[in-house]
């Protein structure tokens, strides 16, 4: 089941930048991702103020550590309301399902726990000179994925170029959030593994997220409206 929606990556450095740009959508409450600057720059407070508001948030912090200190952070999340939070699967199976323990609350409810394959800032050259890693980009992405499904989580971020794999190795309920999305007409940025809302539509991913071409456009609130008639309508 495709879950389809646009999430907007909130990458701002304070709550007033942050809730003023907000504060241009009358008409829908896009789902909106909280990652490490917001985050650290702000505290749960942000989170729980934009939660207050109607939005459904992406809280995208990428814990990697040893699994019992993951397992803690993640019990500390799972207070906040959030929709989805993700760690990376480099971590280990032992370390997600730690991870997934720990998020998960005494009444058996919590958000969909997602785990990073690889940044779709890398490359494969990158990934073999730097990190050593002799298999292929995207063998490795898929082997990722599939040890997050062998510790239950929910799914993985991947670029949408490998989403299709994913699904095609770990089942088509096996959600993808795909960072990398640009508009055809649009700037890459610092991503190397990118492509349209319209083709991440074709490829099957269940969520993309955006942000600058997004955040950065003149008319925030069109570009978002955009984004939601090629991929999520």
């Amino acid at each position: 089941m495709s879950h389809r929606d646009v999430i907007i990556a909130c990458d701002f450095s304070s709550a007033a930048a942050t809730l003023a740009f907000l504060d241009k959508f009358t008409d829908r409450k896009p789902f909106v991702k909280i990652g490490m600057e917001l985050y650290y720059a702000e505290g749960p407070s942000i989170v729980r103020e934009i939660k207050a508001r109607g939005h459904k948030i992406f809280l995208d912090l990428k814990l990697h550590d040893i699994p019992n200190t993951v397992k803690k952070a993640m019990a500390v999340l799972s207070h906040l309301d959030v929709d989805m939070c993700n760690l990376h699967a480099a971590g280990t199976i032992d370390m997600m399902k730690a991870a997934l323990e720990g998020l998960t609350r005494p009444d058996g409810t919590r958000p969909l726990l997602i785990a990073v394959t690889q940044l779709t800032s890398t490359s494969e050259e990158r990934m073999r000179r730097e990190l050593l890693i002799d298999a292929g980009i995207n063998d490795t992405i898929v082997h990722y994925a599939r040890n997050a499904r062998e510790a239950g989580l929910d799914g993985v971020v991947c670029s949408p170029l490998e989403a299709g794999m994913v699904k095609e190795a770990c089942g088509s309920g096996f959600v993808t959030v795909t960072p990398g999305v640009r508009f055809a007409d649009g700037e890459v940025g610092d991503q190397v593994r990118v492509t349209t809302p319209a083709r991440a539509k074709e490829i099957g991913t269940d969520y993309i997220v955006v942000g600058r071409p997004i955040t950065q456009a003149a008319d925030p609130v069109a570009a978002y409206e955009r984004c939601m008639a090629e991929f999520a309508e």
